[in-house]
């Protein structure tokens, strides 16, 4: 078990983690997403564990249900999690490719489907459908 700077949403009962360096946007992200049906698991600290060889991503219990919006203060919202993670983006670190590659990373010896940002004002619902629905390859 370890906790890492980042952040966590649940899509379905699946998990996004958000990475990226301070000041890249990953609350924001977070955010987005949960308007558009994600549920918070965990802003700024995420508890990562593996389990029967699933990465599981929860929050530490003092910031559990509580996320930063950058301008307006610490906002309440209903925690989810732990979740399994399915999916990982990294805001630090940019696409160049239109239709990229599938690209993995692996975290605590599990492998993850990659997808790097920000891209614009889509990443959102563009990540939300990828939670949804997959890609096509």
């Amino acid at each position: 078990m370890t906790t890492i700077h980042a952040g966590a949403v649940g899509i379905g009962d699946r998990g996004l983690l958000i990475l990226g360096p301070s000041g890249a946007g990953k609350s924001a992200l977070a955010l987005a997403l949960m308007g558009l049906g994600a549920r918070l698991v965990a802003d700024d600290r995420v508890i990562l564990r593996v389990e029967d060889g699933r990465l599981l991503a929860d929050c530490p219990p003092a910031i559990r249900g509580r996320i930063e919006a950058r301008g307006i203060g610490i906002l309440r919202a209903d925690a989810a999690g732990p979740v399994p993670l399915a999916q990982v983006v990294d805001l630090g670190r940019a696409e160049t490719a239109r239709l990229p590659p599938f690209r993995t990373t692996s975290v605590l010896g599990v492998d993850l489907p990659l997808v790097l940002g920000p891209m614009g004002p889509h990443l959102p619902s563009a990540l939300m459908q990828l939670m949804r629905g997959g890609r096509c390859d």
